[in-house]
């Protein structure tokens, strides 16, 4: 049965200046996972010329059953070599100040699609003086070279998603593994100690209210610095069901929850996603 979205779900019709930031994205040949996923935000954030980027191609090479983005089925997906240079030229065409980078998996690279993200963080510092990077990076299958080569490009903060409790993980995420998203950011802070990191959990898919503590509990003890919490919308009825709404005065609840624990920065509602209001977030911390 389709669940009706509340009233605070409302969102505005994209208008001309929205079409404009879709029509420059497309004819620079770079993908925005804002797209790809369909994030309901896309109109109000590219209002505000709040993007984030996805490179390494449109095509997954996993099958998380709460993820819009394309999926290979096993089938090779190419690389483009030019890519990081279309993402820096359009960040300084727009003019932007901090930019997000994010990527689809690749298991089916030899490095994970490291290498483009280090590529990518330098080409956008070099077109742009003084611009922000933030990378949300996949767990680059667990393998310390991969996150070091993208952390040594020096990107500003640098976030890996929990995206839900591990009780959920074999449902929602077959290929990844909870403990190993873990360490991803126990490992970022023992190369980098002072790159903030980011991570994100989606709430409604059917976790229980200790099953979330006991999940920010553990990001904090990796030494996770920021926190999105936010509603799963299923993308479609062939994607995981929303199991239920979170009232917002739930997320207030969890933002103070988080703070208490440590975190230098909890955004949480109903409309956050991981890359939500990242420019903020960045600056609450500082």
């Amino acid at each position: 049965m389709k669940r009706r979205l509340p009233v605070w779900f409302k969102q505005d019709i994209p208008g001309q200046p929205v079409k404009e930031l879709l029509h420059l994205c497309s004819e620079a040949g770079v993908h925005t996972v804002c797209v790809e996923a369909a994030c309901p935000n896309l109109s109000a954030c590219f209002k505000r010329k709040e993007l984030t980027f996805m490179i390494l191609g449109g095509i997954c090479s996993r099958s998380c059953s709460f993820c819009a983005v394309k999926k290979s089925g096993g089938a090779k997906i190419g690389t483009d070599k030019n890519e990081p240079g279309r993402v820096a030229d359009l960040v300084k065409k727009l003019g932007l100040d901090y930019v997000v980078i994010t990527c689809v998996c690749r298991d089916d690279l030899p490095d994970a699609g490291a290498q483009l993200f280090a590529r990518t963080i330098k080409a956008i510092k070099e077109a742009k003086r003084n611009v922000k990077v933030e990378i949300l990076i996949p767990d680059f299958r667990g393998e310390t070279r991969n996150l070091k080569c993208a952390l040594d490009a020096q990107p500003d903060v640098l976030a890996h998603n929990l995206e839900t409790v591990p009780r959920l993980y074999s449902a929602l995420r077959p290929q990844a593994d909870y403990r190993r998203s873990l360490q991803v950011l126990r490992d970022a802070k023992k190369i980098k100690l002072e790159i903030p990191t980011k991570s994100s959990i989606m709430l409604g898919l059917g976790e229980k209210k200790e099953e979330l503590i006991s999940a920010m509990r553990d990001l904090r003890q990796a030494g996770c610095d920021l926190l999105t919490l936010g509603q799963y919308l299923a993308p479609s009825p062939r994607h995981y069901p929303v199991k239920r709404f979170v009232e917002p005065q739930e997320f207030r609840e969890y933002s103070a929850i988080g703070l208490k624990m440590g975190f230098k920065s909890v955004l949480a509602g109903p409309k956050v996603r991981s890359s939500y209001q990242a420019q903020e977030a960045y600056r609450c911390m500082n």
